[in-house]
C-alpha cells in the first residue's frame, strides 16, 4: 500500500501502534505470572488495565477519524516481545535474573509507545483534532508513568538479584 498524503500516514501509524498494544498486553500478562517481585508485578497489573484502556482510546480515535479500527502488523512490537522471550528463557535457571529481564523489557516497551505516541500527537495537533490529540497525550501520560515508575524499580531489582545470586554462590 502506497501512502499518498500525511492522512494516510496517521493512520497507517495509528494501525501499527494498535497492533504493538494489542501484543504488548498479551505479553504483558504471561510476564505478570513469571514477575516475583510484589511491586513489580503491581506495577504491571496497573499497566494492563491502562492497556486495556489505551486500546479502547485508540479505538475512539478510529472512531472520531471515521475509521473501523484496524491492526497492522508491528514488527518492531514482535521484535521486543521475541527479544524479551528468548532473553527470559536464557535466565530460566536463575529465576532471580527474571524479575530485572521484565523490568528492563517493560522498559523498552514503553519508550516505544512514548515514541510513537509522541509522534501520533504531533500529528493529531497538526490536524487540529482535539478529541484525538486528548486520547493520545492521555495514553502517552500513562506510558510515561509506567517508564519511570519501572525506571525507579531497576536498582532495586538489579540489587535484590546481585543478592541473591550471592547466596547461591
Amino acid at each position: 500500500m502506497a501512502i499518498k498524503s500525511l492522512d494516510e500516514k496517521f493512520a497507517f501509524e495509528l494501525s501499527t501502534l494498535f497492533d504493538a498494544e494489542h501484543q504488548f498486553l498479551e505479553a504483558q500478562r504471561q510476564m505478570v505470572q513469571q514477575a516475583s517481585d510484589n511491586n513489580l508485578k503491581s506495577t504491571l497489573e496497573k499497566h494492563i488495565e491502562q492497556s486495556e484502556g489505551q486500546i479502547r482510546n485508540l479505538e475512539q480515535v478510529f472512531s472520531a477519524l471515521e475509521q473501523e479500527p484496524k491492526r497492522m502488523k508491528s514488527g518492531a512490537a514482535s521484535g521486543l516481545i521475541g527479544d524479551a522471550q528468548k532473553l527470559m528463557k536464557e535466565v530460566a535457571k536463575n529465576p532471580q535474573l527474571l524479575d530485572p529481564v521484565i523490568a528492563s523489557a517493560q522498559a523498552k516497551v514503553e519508550h516505544f509507545e512514548m515514541a510513537c505516541y509522541r509522534g501520533l500527537v504531533t500529528g493529531a495537533q497538526q490536524m487540529d483534532n482535539q478529541q484525538v490529540l486528548k486520547l493520545l497525550e492521555q495514553n502517552l501520560q500513562q506510558e510515561e508513568q509506567t517508564a519511570q515508575t519501572i525506571e525507579q524499580s531497576m536498582p532495586q531489582l538489579l540489587q535484590q538479584a546481585m543478592s541473591a545470586n550471592e547466596r547461591s554462590a
